[in-house]
């Protein structure tokens, strides 16, 4: 079943599928055990809990929530009724984030000291589509839109942080909200900055990871999403394969001896999320994208707003699930 709630594109790709116009009747169909949320970020508490109340299993699309108490509600009534909520954050899932979780285990760059993750585009006009992004409404900006996979990939990498402080602006003369941010998560000996910014027409290295012995440079971005896009469907072996010319610069030391070389990427898949996601549902297996980790990106979130507001260096602060 999809909804959607205006036109019937769903029918062109999908012929034959049922095709419904609002939540409720999603909601009240007996046959459905999971709903897939990923409509506009102001409907993802309020759809994600009558979905929960009703018995479903939730997938949320990132944003999880606009706001941290919301993103706990969902925690407890996912605990209450048993059912599995999970946040689609898609981006553990790449290449490059595989990569660079691998490089930090083995210590090929020793202890990480410093790590940048860019997320730039170049988008200097106003959307044509989408248009609720650039609205000022709940969960809109492009922190809310972007930030979710940088902070969630940090955390992933690196825990929780214990400083935070941010730079969040228009940089655009027509902007309603936030087209631009700078955060640094502060560890006990390590600075990640993560960036994004929607006038960089010339881009630098996607990532920037610094340790003790050595660096890792990446430039471009994993396949999928623009396959996908494409109308590719995500099967086969080469599935989310990395063209060698964009593999990262690994400079390093290994047992004395310096290498500076083309180090590749592991094959992602989006596929692994949901290969979860079932094991999860059926087989009561551990769920890897927890609603507890949609609480903290969103947490995060909201600090980063404090800081930036506020112009200083803020400690992060989480509440117990």
């Amino acid at each position: 079943m999809i909804l959607e709630r205006n036109g019937d594109s769903c029918l062109t790709k999908f012929p034959g599928v049922k095709h419904v116009r609002t939540f409720d009747e999603v909601v009240a169909d007996p046959g459905i055990e999971l709903i897939v949320i990923c409509s506009p970020n102001t409907t993802h508490f309020a759809f994600a809990k009558a979905a929960l109340l009703a018995g479903k299993h939730v997938v949320v699309e990132k944003p999880f929530t606009n706001t941290s108490e919301e993103a706990l509600e969902l925690i407890r009534i996912s605990k209450k009724t048993g059912k599995v909520c999970s946040v689609y954050q898609n981006r553990r899932y790449v290449g490059h984030f595989l990569t660079m979780k691998k490089i930090i285990e083995d210590g090929l760059i020793g202890e990480p000291r410093e790590f940048f993750a860019h997320y730039d585009r170049y988008r200097p006009d106003p959307r044509t589509y989408g248009l609720w992004r650039e609205e000022k409404l709940p969960g809109s900006g492009i922190f809310y839109d972007l930030g979710p996979h940088l902070i969630d990939q940090s955390l992933i990498l690196f825990g929780l942080p214990q400083y935070i402080s941010a730079d969040i602006r228009c940089m655009k003369p027509y902007s309603k909200v936030d087209d631009y941010f700078d955060v640094k998560l502060f560890y006990e000996n390590l600075i990640v900055t993560l960036h994004s910014s929607m006038l960089v027409r010339e881009m630098g290295p996607r990532y920037m990871l610094h340790g003790t012995k050595g660096s890792f440079i990446k430039y471009g971005d994993d396949p999928q999403e623009d396959l996908l896009k494409a109308g590719h469907l995500p099967v086969g072996v080469d599935w989310g394969k990395e063209d060698p010319s964009i593999y990262g610069l690994l400079h390093t030391e290994i047992d004395g001896k310096i290498i500076r070389e083309s180090y590749p990427t592991l094959q992602g898949s989006y596929a692994g999320y949901y290969a979860n996601l079932h094991d999860s549902i059926r087989k009561g297996a551990s769920l890897k994208e927890t609603p507890e980790d949609g609480y903290r990106v969103i947490r995060l979130i909201e600090l980063a707003f404090e800081s930036s507001h506020q112009k200083r260096t803020i400690p992060c602060s989480f509440r117990d699930q």
